[in-house]
């Protein structure tokens, strides 16, 4: 009841209630996008294919997921947001070698809108790649109704463009709205199928007794102790003190106060479950390629389908890899440190300077990588879960990682735009302070 005063005081602060509205307008323009088909493909056959857990069914069947099940209607945001999140991770790891983007990454405001430029570009290439792969892969299944030379342009060109359509919605949440918008289209593609799973979940145990109902309670009860592990851990964080000496300027005195540096469990966030995703998608398709003229390819594709044993081990490397590099990227020990150095700091016990680097290094290291062993863990669970007992449907550790990861930032902004405004914020325990409170 609390609470849902609290939700209540959004109302009262006309450019937060603004911002939802308009992320909310949003959504349900991309939803209603999922609802437009791409003429000339024959659905029934497709998602016969789907079903498979195998070869293609299963490379599919793992991107529909993160499309909120548009690939299995072919819509035209059958793409989502994969071709513009392989853009970003293209455009990050070019910033590294190529010292032009890498200058350009250092110039601030205009260089970000530069490089920002440069990955939309990249994204259409992207689009264009993916769209005609996947409709040669369909060409080559007999799942095409036509096949002129102007079907497969109409084909490629409409799922580019509602890939550039995705794309922009997803950042005009970002610039007016809640949130990350790449990160909110996904969260409500995947949160879009919760509906279709629970009731498939009831289905299969009332009317096609395939699952026991301690069986449905038994997962119920794994997933929302997975979802309370990931907001318990998201909150952990490791504080390092700061100490500032006292200077004299005139007749006032600066520093001489302590703070401290918030090192958090999970630096990176959900970004390296969202880069691993990507990522294994290209070996993947091209695998789904190949095999469709080299038999041998079969054997790959299979090896690499969603829960596979390959593709976990996989999945656990490539998020600690990427969890370690997105944290370099947000943290430079050097750098944090000759900032502290410049502005009269120091952490007690620590030299400044180099050793304080050296520090900040070791802390990092080794928050990190139990961030990173937290992170890969949680994401191939369900995969695990997914070998042992019967599931009617099919959630992925990352899946429930950006379901979590989106809603606490999305409710620490809410709290944010709230405490500013003086209220008690979104998620406590309270009354509002302001006038014409309730």
């Amino acid at each position: 009841m609390v609470i849902l005063k609290n939700f209540i005081n959004i109302f009262y602060i006309p450019e937060l209630f603004k911002k939802v509205l308009f992320t909310l307008g949003v959504l349900i323009i991309y939803r209603l996008g999922t609802h437009i088909p791409v003429i000339g493909v024959d659905i029934a056959a497709l998602q016969e294919i789907m079903q498979q857990s195998k070869g293609l069914g299963g490379f599919f069947g793992y991107l529909d997921l993160f499309s909120g099940g548009t690939l299995r209607q072919c819509t035209l945001f059958a793409l989502g947001m994969g071709p513009y999140i392989t853009a970003s991770i293209m455009m990050q790891f070019l910033g590294f070698s190529i010292p032009a983007l890498e200058q350009l990454l250092k110039e601030g405001e205009y260089g970000r809108k530069v490089v920002n430029q440069y990955t939309r570009y990249l994204a259409i290439l992207v689009s264009i790649f993916q769209s005609s792969g996947i409709i040669y892969l369909l060409q080559r299944n007999n799942l095409i109704l036509d096949s002129s030379l102007s079907f497969y342009f109409m084909f490629i060109f409409s799922l580019t463009v509602g890939s550039i359509f995705l794309m922009w919605l997803g950042e005009q949440i970002s610039l007016f709205g809640l949130g990350n918008g790449s990160s909110m289209i996904i969260f409500a593609g995947i949160v879009s199928s919760f509906p279709q799973d629970v009731w498939k979940t009831i289905y299969s145990v009332f009317y096609l007794e395939s699952m026991s109902g301690f069986i449905a309670l038994a997962l119920l009860g794994f997933f929302l102790a997975a979802a309370a592990c990931i907001v318990f851990l998201e909150k952990g964080e490791r504080k390092i003190p700061v100490q500032y000496t006292r200077r004299v300027v005139g007749n006032r005195v600066y520093g001489g106060q302590s703070t401290y540096i918030p090192f958090k469990i999970n630096t990176p966030g959900v970004m390296p479950v969202i880069f691993t995703g990507v990522i294994l998608n290209i070996p993947m398709f091209i695998a789904s390629l190949l095999a469709q003229r080299f038999p041998i390819f079969n054997v790959i594709t299979e090896n690499l389908e969603r829960a596979g044993a390959i593709h976990t081990v996989l999945e656990f490397i490539l998020i600690i890899a990427f969890s370690y590099f997105y944290t370099s990227i947000i943290y430079n020990p050097e750098e944090l440190a000759d900032n502290i150095k410049k502005s009269g700091g120091f952490i007690p016990g620590i030299r400044p300077g180099r050793k304080t680097a050296e520090f900040f290094n070791y802390i990092l290291t080794r928050i990190g990588l139990v961030g990173a062993i937290y992170l890969a863990l949680l994401a191939i669970a369900p995969n695990l879960l997914y070998k042992l007992v019967y599931m009617p449907f099919f959630l992925t550790g990352t899946a429930l990682l950006i379901v979590v990861g989106v809603a606490m930032d999305t409710a620490a902004q809410l709290e944010a735009y709230l405490i500013e405004h003086r209220y008690e914020g979104f998620l406590t325990y309270g009354r509002m302070k302001m006038r014409g409170a309730r």
